[in-house]
């Protein structure tokens, strides 16, 4: 009987050894922690360039649809021979300069579409501070255009209403707010997210990426958290040439119970 017993304790002791060797050989996933910028008055536009880069391909979440050229304009090379996003910009819209139209085009995405795209972008400036607004706008003049972004334009605190601005030199917006506005309603934060740029939900969004309607059904609660906190985690069949384009941003925008409210929501789609 012991000799049985030594063996199943060495079973078992053996299980435990391999699979916490191979625990340690996966790499751990370290979540990408928006960085807060700080802005001084002396400002210079390289430094507005380069903060509004890091913005741009990392937590603006940019990339995910302008990179492509195919749900939104690619900002960073030729559009249809008129040249990057800093030699069109202040050709789009009669009356507006540059930075009055990427300011619009960030706060209030629907109001002058491509020709071409679908009126897809999310409200930036409430997901990003004024300071990471401001920034992305002198990074995309930078693109073949003058940068004339200054430190005048981040306000020193937020607003309380937003308002374009009218002249160089005139800033606003309400970013740096609570994600979502703080609300915990799944709605309002699929909304602020701007999920239905890529999957569709409900009969509503596109389907870019894949679609959400049943998602509870093939995915269980602690698997779409873990999606949400680390797309790469997982690739659904057939969307694997798309794998790496979800922003890793969301788990850190959003409040722990926003995400837990998204979660249940999506889990409850079966």
């Amino acid at each position: 009987m012991w000799a049985t017993n030594a063996k199943i304790v060495g079973i078992v002791l053996g299980t435990l050894a391999l699979y916490t060797l191979i625990a340690n050989k996966i790499p751990q996933v370290q979540s990408e922690v928006p960085q807060a910028l700080t802005l001084g008055a002396n400002v210079t536009p390289e430094q507005l360039v380069a903060a509004g880069e890091k913005v741009y391909t990392g937590i603006g979440g940019c990339t995910t649809c302008h990179g492509l050229g195919e749900r939104a304009p690619n900002l960073l090379t030729d559009e249809k021979g008129q040249g990057t996003i800093g030699a069109r910009c202040g050709k789009r819209e009669p009356g507006k300069t540059c930075k009055q139209y990427l300011y619009e085009s960030l706060d209030n995405p629907t109001a002058y579409v491509v020709s071409g795209y679908q009126p897809i972008m999310p409200v930036m400036t409430k997901q990003l501070s004024p300071a990471q607004v401001w920034s992305v706008i002198a990074f995309l003049e930078s693109q073949g255009g003058t940068v004339d972004v200054t430190a005048s334009d981040i306000p020193t605190t937020s607003p309380a209403s937003p308002t374009s601005p009218t002249s160089p030199g005139g800033g606003g917006g309400a970013g740096g707010a609570a994600f979502a506005g703080g609300s915990t309603d799944p709605k309002a934060i699929i909304q602020a997210a701007g999920c239905l740029a890529c999957h569709k939900l409900d009969g509503q969004g596109q389907v870019i990426a894949p679609d959400l309607t049943h998602v509870g059904s093939r995915r269980d609660a602690e698997s779409i958290r873990r999606k949400i906190l680390d797309p790469a985690s997982s690739v659904t069949k057939g969307y694997e040439k798309l794998a790496g384009i979800m922003p890793k941003s969301f788990g850190t925008m959003m409040s722990a119970a926003q995400l837990e409210a998204l979660v249940q929501y999506l889990a409850a789609h079966k």
